[in-house]
């Protein structure tokens, strides 16, 4: 099994097939409209309109599984996103990453990389433990903890990295360049 073997919802209803996304580098992120983190979506946009060219693909998956932080409709989402971050990149359809219905491409991401990186400085480690603390989050082997948790896929389609809400999306800007 790959990450070419799954398809998934698109906004508008339609599926996606992620063969079609062979041969780029992929960056796939549970996301939410109203959490602490969404400013995220700014450095999101800055990678895609940087490096879209050189192949690499944003997959937005916006989910309401953490304190209701993702509310509206995926057409309610996008507009958000594209009227308040100048969003380029498509929202997929409203998904869930933990749980009995956890889309099928988030357990199989989950299964090839359970743990998030270990998250650099006190600020970030001290986010994370109150995270890990909320009584909602899921304890199960894996789990998605929060919001804007990101997955780095190489060229070949195999996940090569894993990162935490607390990890900003152009700290990733190396790795990125470098499965370029």
């Amino acid at each position: 099994m790959s990450i070419y073997d799954f398809k998934v919802k698109k906004r508008d209803g339609s599926e996606l097939d992620l063969t079609s996304l062979k041969g780029k580098v992929l960056l796939i992120v549970n996301t939410a409209t109203g959490c602490g983190f969404t400013p995220q979506y700014e450095g999101l946009e800055k990678l895609y309109k940087k490096y879209y060219d050189k192949g690499l693909e944003i997959l937005d998956f916006p989910c309401d599984q953490f304190g209701h932080q993702a509310p509206g409709t995926d057409d309610e989402i996008h507009a958000f996103c594209t009227a308040k971050y100048n969003t380029t990149f498509d929202q997929l359809a409203k998904i869930e990453v933990n749980g009995d219905k956890a889309d099928p491409l988030f357990v199989y991401l989950k299964e090839q990389m359970s743990e998030d990186s270990e998250p650099k400085g006190m600020k970030n480690k001290l986010a994370m433990k109150a995270i890990d603390k909320i009584p909602s989050v899921s304890k199960e082997k894996g789990a998605i903890k929060w919001n804007f948790t990101k997955f780095l896929i190489n060229k070949d389609g195999d996940v090569v990295g894993r990162f935490g809400p607390t990890d900003k999306p152009e700290e990733l800007e190396d790795k990125i360049k470098e499965l370029l």
